[in-house]
């Protein structure tokens, strides 16, 4: 087994971030084995209006990658017996209401880990920078749709985990903030780990930025509001990333030989729990927390995440023992990370990234009719219509986020795979989207795009 060749893949860094617009990027590889290889690297700059320079120890925003440590504090407290993954919601917050009150006491603890509660997931509110904010949050929810029946589907659920970013500050009378420090960021021996912006501004700390390439556009505010926290908040390097990582490669157990997880726990958050409907963008399925890939037959793990202008990458391969930490601040990143990934996975480990989701190479015809119409959710609208003869699909932000947006309308000309599969391609990026419309087993018709399930309005 040769050594990572670090000047190589700097290069590769260096040359793919140019390519991609990406104004800075960070990268670390892990491989483990008697003696661990850590490599970390990085390029461009942390702001493109001060052109401070990125580096190895600079912070960056991991975004929902976040979900992951939430769920792994969750599985920590199901360790210690304060509640089980079947526990009703309900028991635990006893302020915790829907708009149903019969979904409101069938949510499980498990239902928010694998995103199939139904909660509508994109409820941005800001309710405060006070240790209050989650539990205001969550009582925001009482108001707010259900954008599913529960168990019918899978949709990517925000809201869900700073419900369980609640349920942990309940269960150890912490904020989530302290909880996940105590029970995170310090056994693992993490340096540049925080959670609040004051903590991580310690630290040199990537800008996003909204649009990336030749003539980069700062993003108008730094983060998310502190009750989405548990959801997407956190602030790393990479390496920090990937000593989360390598606890859950070796099953629980820190690099000092701290046991922060049980092995039962560490194995069940990347085993299979739930289908996803759509298998191309992120996951064919998912476990508690991490969601699962087949990679030509062979098992990985991951998360992304995505904040204002800032987007990280994180993937495990268990067979070999590797995984790979990207932050990111703006440009093409899902470009850069495929790029970037497959290189590195085929050269250290044999095994290649999936094939890039496009449409087929000769055009395939289909009828648009029974997919037309408006589907909508919390801070979405969908529109499906045709256009002088093209399927088309208009995306409409609404609500808190639209204000974050620099265009909250963006207009796809959608391209037929097969039925009920179209794809779309974003300006500027080589990434092909995946449209998947589908009906729920009592019928109702959904679209899933952006890795949300989004009903269809009736009328």
């Amino acid at each position: 087994m040769t050594t990572i060749d670090q000047a190589h893949w700097q290069d590769r860094l260096d040359e793919l971030a140019a390519k991609h617009g990406v104004p800075g990027a960070q990268l670390g590889i892990l491989r483990i084995g008697e003696n661990d290889e850590l490599l970390t690297l990085a390029t461009g700059v942390l702001h493109a209006g001060t052109g401070q320079p990125a580096t190895t120890d600079s912070v960056w925003q991991i975004g929902s990658i976040s979900k992951v440590w939430t769920a792994t504090v969750i599985m920590q407290l199901v360790d210690e017996g304060a509640f089980t993954l079947r526990s009703p919601v309900a028991e635990i917050l006893p302020e915790f209401r829907l708009r149903d009150p019969e979904t409101t006491a069938a949510v499980t603890v498990w239902h928010l880990l694998t995103h199939t509660s139904g909660i509508d997931g994109d409820l941005f509110t800001d309710t405060g920078r006070g240790d209050d904010a989650l539990e205001k949050y969550v009582a925001l929810l009482a108001d707010s749709p259900l954008n599913h029946p529960i168990g019918a589907t899978w949709s990517y659920c925000n809201a869900g985990y700073s419900v369980l970013g609640r349920i942990i500050e309940v269960a150890t009378g912490r904020t989530w903030d302290q909880a996940i420090k105590e029970k995170l960021f310090t056994p693992l021996g993490l340096t540049h780990s925080t959670t609040l912006p004051e903590d991580a501004m310690v630290f040199a700390h990537a800008m996003g930025h909204v649009k990336g390439g030749a003539e980069p556009v700062v993003a108008p505010v730094w983060g998310l509001p502190r009750a989405v926290g548990p959801a997407g908040l956190i602030t790393a390097t990479v390496t920090d990333v990937l000593a989360f990582a390598r606890m859950h490669l070796l099953g629980g157990v820190a690099s000092d030989g701290t046991r922060v997880l049980s092995q039962e726990s560490a194995t069940a958050m990347s085993e299979y729990q739930t289908d996803c409907p759509e298998k191309r963008l992120l996951g064919d399925s998912w476990g508690l927390g991490w969601f699962r890939c087949d990679w030509h037959g062979h098992r990985a793990y991951g998360h992304d995440g995505n904040t204002i202008g800032q987007a990280a990458f994180l993937r495990v391969l268990p067979e070999a023992g590797v995984a790979v930490a990207l932050n990111t601040n703006g440009g093409n990143t899902h470009d850069l990370y495929v790029d970037l990934y497959d290189e590195i996975f085929s050269e250290l480990t044999g095994v290649r990234l999936p094939e890039p989701f496009e449409p087929p190479a000769e055009p395939v015809t289909g009828d648009l009719t029974p997919y037309a119409g408006t589907y909508e959710r919390e801070s979405i609208r969908m529109e499906v219509f045709d256009e002088d003869g093209k399927p088309t699909l208009r995306v409409t932000a609404t609500g808190p986020l639209a204000e974050l947006e620099a265009d909250p309308v963006q207009t796809y000309e959608m391209t037929l795979v097969e039925p009920a599969l179209y794809a779309v391609r974003p300006d500027g990026m080589e990434l092909w989207m995946p449209v998947t419309f589908y009906s729920l087993p009592t019928g109702e018709d959904y679209v899933h795009f952006g890795a949300r399930a989004t009903p269809k309005r009736l009328g």
